[in-house]
């Protein structure tokens, strides 16, 4: 075939079926999409994303990143813009914030009724799976990647050094402008919130699971703006389990006058349970030190020379 016919031949060929794939990846994208944000400065620069879970009346709720509200807001100083899918703007409250889990809820007023996410669940998720991530990367908008969850149960630091648990890592790609934007399952369910925390990462991403904890987390931003957190008054690290000894949380230091120091802990003790609860790690104890542990009398058992101690400390609102 000579290149003339090649080329006049390629200009008639029909559009091809899409393979199982590429269908489930625009399934996803077609259902998903119209429910993402770009999260930008008052002059329309975007830094990151968002995905709307909910309107009331006039009002849409978005879920970001922590990190993504506190960057642009210290770049732009002025209030902060959602570009939506049809590429109206609208301006942005923050509702809520908290750098210790990364999540932030914005609320804003469209032109018109926006698309609602519908949220997933995280713990559905097996190493393998394909999920479809959406966002403005590096200032692209409305960007879509694909891959598989390549691990589960990673364990990442917030820009507070705070350790954020059973966060899902993927090999689709999530760069800078990912962050706050939604990571999908095949159904379009929305499974985490992808954040691009870690800059050095290539080839991977993460992304901060839809858990019982994420709604926890979201439902008190949106009505308190913020997430109260009970406090001990401990650093601590972890010490994984070895022959003989079990896992848990090792105190390296007591603030004074802290919860904590009245109880009797001294640096050196690990921490093995709190209240009802079993502590294997730093993780476990500060999941155990929410709003419901506040100003209450809880049984802290801790080991201290190979023998196990309980005592009784009363967490304050941190």
């Amino acid at each position: 075939m000579e290149i003339f016919e090649n080329l006049q031949a390629s200009s008639r060929l029909p559009r091809p079926e899409l393979d199982a794939y590429s269908r489930t990846v625009r399934y996803v994208t077609e259902r998903l999409e119209p429910a993402v944000i770009g999260v930008a400065t008052p002059e329309g620069r975007v830094g990151g994303s968002g995905v709307i879970l909910g309107v009331s009346g006039t009002e849409a709720t978005a879920v970001t990143n922590s990190h993504v509200v506190r960057g642009l807001s210290r770049r732009g100083g002025g209030g902060l813009l959602a570009v939506l899918s049809d590429g109206g703007t609208a301006r942005v409250r923050t509702a809520g914030d908290d750098p210790a889990s990364d999540l932030a809820v914005l609320r804003f007023s469209p032109e018109t009724e926006p698309k609602v996410a519908e949220l997933g669940d995280a713990g559905n998720l097996v190493v393998g799976q394909l999920v479809v991530a959406i966002g403005n990367p590096l200032g692209f908008q409305r960007s879509v990647t694909a891959g598989v969850v390549s691990a589960l149960d990673r364990t990442i630091t917030s820009q507070e050094g705070r350790p954020i648990e059973n966060v899902i890592q993927t090999d689709a790609a999530v760069n800078p402008g990912n962050s706050g934007g939604p990571l999908a399952d095949s159904t379009g369910h929305v499974v985490g919130i992808n954040t691009a925390i870690i800059g050095r990462a290539q080839g991977i991403g993460f992304a901060i699971p839809v858990s019982a904890a994420f709604r926890r987390i979201v439902f008190s931003l949106v009505t308190e703006g913020r997430v109260r957190r009970a406090f001990l008054g401990v650093t601590v690290g972890t010490r994984p389990a070895s022959d003989g000894s079990p896992g848990g949380a090792e105190v390296t230091s007591v603030a004074p006058n802290s919860p904590a120091e009245r109880a009797g802990v001294k640096p050196g003790d690990l921490i093995v349970g709190l209240g009802e609860h079993r502590v294997r790690s730093v993780g476990e104890l500060l999941g155990l030190l929410d709003d419901s542990a506040i100003g209450r009398d809880l049984p802290l058992r801790i080991l201290r020379r190979n023998a196990e101690i309980t005592l009784t400390v009363r967490p304050v609102e941190h």
